[in-house]
């Protein structure tokens, strides 16, 4: 077998043949409905483990420990929050014109008033208080999952569909973030094999994707011990051999002092190590999915090989970048600006990389939810600058695709070095992205890269 068959095996004819045998008669019993049941089923437990993982972060978070009665109160409200917005999305043709346009905008509404309430009431009652701060922990979970079905109510697809439909998204056993990997129904079923030959190809690519999480969960511990120095099975393997680089955020904070040829291996290496972590992480997830049945996309395909700002971008962290697209690009692209293109592209950039960005992590912070402000600006005011230069940096790319030639092909002699700049533009805002640094320290670091600090 050449390295081209190995490294796809799952598309060899053999391969799927030898798998299909494996499995004998599960396959074809294995029928679309059956496997969103066997699915939905599993949700029953996330529905009760998610919550639950976030009311015990409670001590660690809010400072106070949870009674068991408002724990089980708060499973319950999720799971009828669930419900609730499932019936009103059946019966989304009834609703009053203006929520019919701003659907995202009612689910958020509902955040929104619960944050009020927890904001203004005062209590030292320890069941309301669990239900208040673990009902707001529960809610960024489910935003977005719920989002997705309101956008297929909004199409029209609600019909046909039952609650088990929704609910193994909704609460997925294939885990995650609080961004939907695969997105929704409408994604999901485009993507679902119908047949025992197209789940037995899923599955396949499901397993190539397991093994590809190992290998890029092996290669940050790699570079882990081997470039900055951890204390681990590789660097121990290796004689204990390691560059000893001091991470970012120590350089930046001036606790360490090291070469400057020390800090721009770092900020490469962090950059790295950051696309190996998501790749170990969402290959595992997507490859869950898969061997469920449903062929979706790679969270994280080869960023680093990208020539351009808005590849790279897109290659990453592919589902929060579809997130952004679908509830802040999309809806401000198509209502703003038309008698100016680049206006009209400018903003919807700018609502999603920068203002969605900003707003998908805020609303998942303690201090947010406890209405601490100056530790809200304290932790995410570098990110306002993270956020800034990457939603910048996707509009300028964006305006330089748009300018060449349907067809045109970068010079081989020039890929390289577009590859490496884009390298050198994330890892540069990357030191924005967090951590407690001031600006001022984030810059001298920065300044001193090119011996001006």
């Amino acid at each position: 077998m050449t390295w081209d068959q190995l490294r796809h095996f799952h598309r060899q004819p053999e391969v799927l043949r030898a798998w299909q045998r494996l499995w004998g008669p599960v396959l074809p019993w294995l029928l679309p409905r059956r496997r969103r049941l066997l699915l939905a089923l599993g949700g029953l437990v996330i529905a009760v483990s998610d919550p639950l993982k976030e009311v015990r972060s409670i001590p660690r978070t809010f400072g106070f420990e949870p009674n068991t009665a408002g724990t089980v109160i708060v499973i319950i409200a999720a799971a009828g929050f669930v419900l609730l917005w499932h019936e009103l999305a059946r019966r989304f043709a009834s609703w009053p014109a203006w929520c019919r346009r701003r659907p995202q905008l009612c689910l958020h509404a509902c955040f929104w008033v619960w944050l009020l309430a927890l904001w203004n009431v005062t209590t030292h009652n320890v069941t309301a208080r669990t239900v208040l701060f673990g009902v707001a922990l529960v809610f960024p979970l489910l935003l977005w999952r719920l989002g997705y079905m309101l956008l297929t109510a909004q199409r029209g697809k609600m019909a046909g569909t039952t609650l088990a439909d929704h609910w193994f998204y909704l609460w997925p056993v294939w885990g995650g973030t609080a961004v939907p990997f695969g997105k929704g129904l409408d994604y999901l079923s485009a993507c679902e094999a119908k047949d025992p030959d197209a789940l037995a190809r899923s599955q396949l690519a499901g397993l190539k994707l397991v093994v590809l999480a190992a290998l890029c969960g092996a290669g940050k511990d790699l570079m882990d011990g081997l470039v900055f120095g951890e204390d681990n099975a590789w660097r121990r393997a290796l004689g204990n051999l390691t560059l000893a680089v001091p991470p970012t955020a120590e350089l930046m904070s001036a606790t360490v002092a090291a070469p400057i040829w020390k800090g721009w291996v770092s900020i490469y290496a962090e950059l790295f190590r950051s696309v190996l972590a998501w790749g170990a992480k969402g290959h595992l997830v997507i490859g869950y999915l898969r061997l469920a049945g449903f062929n979706v996309f790679r969270n994280t395909y080869k960023p680093l090989l990208a020539e351009t700002i808005v590849e790279f971008w897109n290659r990453y962290y592919y589902y929060f970048k579809e997130l952004l697209v679908h509830f802040f690009f999309f809806p401000t692209f198509t209502r703003y600006f038309k008698q100016s293109p680049r206006l009209r592209l400018f903003t919807a950039v700018f609502a999603a990389a920068f203002l969605g960005n900003m707003y998908y992590h805020v609303i998942k912070a303690p201090a947010f939810m406890q209405g601490d402000w100056p530790a809200v600006w304290a932790t995410f005011n570098p990110r306002l600058v993270y956020c800034f230069f990457l939603a910048l940096g996707i509009w300028l790319s964006m305006q330089r695709e748009q300018r060449r030639s349907r067809g045109w092909v970068r010079p081989p002699g020039r890929r390289a070095l577009a590859i490496f700049s884009v390298w050198t533009f994330f890892a540069f805002i990357h030191l924005w992205a967090r951590g407690t640094q001031t600006h001022g320290q984030r810059l001298q670091f920065l300044l001193g890269l090119f011996g001006l600090g």
